[in-house]
């Protein structure tokens, strides 16, 4: 089908805004991140959702300093299932307040506290940084889940596009270093391999959002001159073996280049005998659900993960 016309409109509204950037080659990351950290900071109070009955920002140890952290929490009851999201930007874009407005949500309808954390940020801090820093995370909070209202049996990881790219290698890394105990991972978008010449790369090289141009920036800023992209800690697809991970939920859009590994990491995991659900939405851009408030499938998308979560995480 075509791209949805709100989608569409989203686009050409992003266009608009970014038409006076410089091409990439000439392009600084810490300008461009600190512009959008002040676009993300301007709409953290739009009534575009719920709010939520507690939000604190904190900060917890990690291997080279002070991981920042945002805890929301649904209510006063509990313990809670605990989700711990790692947001997406690229490994290089990306911070606390962007997609604040979809956690405040995903808390809400799936009855979890949501823990989000701002990993460190390529070229400054390259591949494994950010796997480091999110596998602290997870850690951290399975240590301290009393204190979060969350129930340590309960953990899940969870972002969107590079950010699902590291919950799925935080998810792998859990498995094989005897820890945490997760139940549950939330892929939305994935990064999962570093192949960008797949069909949907093809059919969406240079039209939606996502570009490979762009795509291949954020990975060489990532991996720097002589990283290894086929590392299954960047790659997991190429991981040996996908066997013992908790159940996911995939998300997948039709006009993404990443499509194509998506597909294949969820096809991949259920053929590892991983208990998959996969949704795979027709007419969408790249990581569409960030645009909750603007285009309408973003919400069902979120209600559709919630529920995956619940049946998971509280059997039912």
């Amino acid at each position: 089908m075509p791209l949805h016309p709100q989608a569409q409109a989203f686009l050409e509204a992003f266009e608009q805004a970014t038409a006076d950037m410089p091409p990439l080659a000439e392009r600084d990351p810490a300008a461009w991140r600190a512009a959008g950290s002040q676009m993300a900071a301007e709409a953290r109070d739009l009534p575009l959702g719920p709010s939520v009955h507690g939000e604190v920002d904190r900060a917890i140890p990690g291997p080279a300093g002070a991981i920042p952290v945002r805890v929301l929490t649904p209510g006063a009851d509990g313990p809670y299932p605990v989700l711990v999201w790692f947001h997406g930007g690229g490994w290089v874009l990306g911070d606390l307040d962007g997609g604040i407005h979809v956690l405040r949500l995903l808390a809400n309808v799936a009855g979890c506290v949501i823990v989000s954390v701002d990993y460190r940020l390529a070229p400054e801090h390259r591949f494994p940084a950010a796997v480091d820093d999110c596998l602290a995370a997870a850690r951290w909070v399975a240590d301290h889940a009393a204190e979060l209202n969350a129930d340590p049996a309960r953990i899940a990881v969870g972002g969107d596009s590079a950010g699902a790219n590291l919950a799925a290698v935080v998810a792998l890394q859990a498995r094989d270093a005897g820890g945490p105990e997760l139940a549950f991972q939330l892929l939305v978008c994935p990064v999962t391999d570093c192949d960008l010449e797949t069909g949907s790369y093809d059919a969406n090289a240079d039209a939606y959002l996502l570009t490979r141009e762009l795509m291949r920036w954020f990975w060489e800023l990532y991996m720097g001159p002589d990283g290894d992209w086929t590392d299954p800690r960047v790659s997991p697809l190429r991981a040996a073996s996908l066997a013992g991970l908790p159940p996911a939920h995939v998300v997948v859009a039709e006009f993404d280049p990443l499509l194509d590994e998506g597909l294949a990491y969820a096809r991949a995991l259920e053929a590892a005998g991983v208990d998959v659900t996969l949704v795979q939405t027709e007419g969408q851009l790249h990581d569409y659900w960030a645009a909750f408030g603007v285009i309408d499938e973003a919400e069902r998308a979120i209600a559709e993960a919630a529920r995956s979560m619940t049946r998971v995480l509280q059997g039912s």
